[in-house]
């Protein structure tokens, strides 16, 4: 009956966010039914406890990097930036390569370090400028985004400093770059099928005479002040913005040390240096705007960040709601269950990847169900690893690969967020967007595969 609970929540939960409910009203409905139905005196402290904990521990990390990331999207599309950057895209690839030029972006910025969260407001207004050109329907969209943030970026090639990519690294003893050649055959394998898929979809909507759609919502501000920027000057911005944020990820424990104290509080600067390096990336990128487009932006800033910061803090509340709900289904008994028996998947590697998929997917988050899969099963992935003579870094890149996978279902955070950021809904974009998740979820046995038909790592 327990494991049922956890079963009949995670569906509840993914039904009302399809159907475009509001995931902050429904998340702690989800959460508190499951524990109402486990033992109902437990439902006041897993409220106060441990749902409101972790959404505001949540909001207290990350707000700042929401609300920068929203403000920074908003100041390049109003400085002309955004339009400059699609028209020298189009006529470097043409309309028919929008797409890829969407991933390639997504893909660069997230394997520069820019947080998934920050890539979509980043390069939303660019991205919807330059579907909105090639006339591709704007429904497509988030599928782009996600096949280039949320995919291979995020925890196949080797030395993403993507969290997904780093949790592994204190349960294997090994680094960001575990098992390159098995990341780039999957990551490779996500690229080739993922824009297969899209191209393929794009021609079917052409063929059926579909364009970007009319009203679409959320739309950027067309610019219409005057000559474009120039396209080095508009992609300045974005670029320093990935620099800076590699250059204070190791500047600031340098500087900082392990520990900074302000009055009574002390903060673990190791936790905190990519957060913090992120926000500084920002505000610095932000500067450089106003510096080389003042006028435009000035002219209509009051305006454009209050839409900004209001996208921001619903985006934000919405992902808080999704930790909150994949903390209280996790101390959930059905949850130890399901946990316990996925340990009965034969091989070593497929039962990793099918353990870290599944907690991913009920929690709604890569790096929640990775953290939870690890530190409850590690020791047992790695006294199979050596059983079966499979080098750790194997075991690495097959963990984070696979908490990428089935994390992306309709409650998870980060969809949540795109869809609220490009104003459509999970009946608009979901569909192909959980083809991109089939696509990742497929390229774990590809890795898997390729390991054992040839050993290479």
């Amino acid at each position: 009956m327990s494991v049922v609970i956890v079963l009949a929540a995670l569906a509840f939960l993914t039904v009302v966010a399809y159907r475009g409910h509001s995931v902050v009203l429904f998340a702690p409905v989800a959460a508190l039914g499951a524990v109402l139905l486990t033992d109902p005196r437990l439902v006041p402290p897993a409220f106060t406890g441990v749902y409101m904990e972790r959404l505001a521990g949540f909001l207290q990390l990350y707000l700042p990097v929401f609300v920068l990331g929203a403000v920074f999207g908003k100041v390049v599309e109003l400085a002309g930036f955004s339009e400059a950057i699609v028209a020298a895209v189009l006529a470097l690839v043409g309309p028919r390569r929008a797409t890829l030029a969407v991933v390639l972006v997504c893909a660069v910025l997230t394997y520069g370090g820019v947080s998934l969260f920050v890539v979509v407001f980043a390069v939303y207004p660019f991205a919807a400028e330059l579907y909105r050109r090639a006339d591709i329907p704007k429904r497509q969209l988030p599928a782009a985004v996600a096949l280039g943030a949320f995919s291979f970026t995020m925890d196949a090639l080797p030395g993403t400093p993507q969290i997904q990519n780093l949790i592994p690294t204190a349960f294997f003893g090994t680094t960001a770059y575990a098992a390159p050649w098995l990341g780039v055959v999957g990551a490779a394998f996500i690229l080739v099928a993922g824009l297969g898929y899209l191209d393929w979809r794009r021609r079917r909507a052409r063929a059926a005479g579909e364009g970007y759609g009319a009203a679409p919502l959320n739309e950027p501000a067309p610019f219409d002040r005057g000559p474009l920027p120039h396209p080095m000057l508009a992609v300045l911005p974005l670029v320093l913005v990935g620099v800076l944020n590699r250059v204070l990820t190791a500047a600031i424990p340098a500087g900082y040390g392990p520990a900074a104290a302000f009055g009574p509080a002390t903060q673990d600067v190791s936790k905190l240096a990519a957060i913090w390096a992120v926000e500084g990336a920002l505000l610095v990128g932000i500067g450089s705007v106003f510096v080389l487009a003042w006028r435009p932006v000035t002219g209509r800033i009051a305006e454009g960040s209050r839409a900004a910061v209001g996208g921001a803090l619903l985006a934000a509340l919405n992902t808080a709601s999704e930790y909150g709900f994949g903390a209280v289904v996790a101390a959930l008994p059905g949850f130890r269950v399901i946990a316990g028996a996925l340990a009965s998947v034969p091989g070593p590697l497929v039962n990793e990847a099918v353990t870290v998929t599944t907690l991913a997917g009920i929690t709604g988050s890569a790096s929640g169900g990775l953290s939870i899969a690890l530190a409850a099963l590690s020791d047992t992935f790695v006294a199979n690893a050596h059983a079966a003579g499979i080098p750790l870094e194997v075991c690495h890149r097959v963990a984070a690969m696979a908490s990428g996978g089935m994390d992306t279902l309709p409650h998870n955070g980060a969809v949540i967020t795109l869809l609220t950021v490009t104003g459509l809904t999970h009946r608009q974009a979901y569909a192909d967007i959980f083809a991109i998740t089939l696509i990742k979820t497929a390229a774990v046995g590809v890795v898997i595969a390729v390991f054992h038909l040839t050993g290479v790592v």
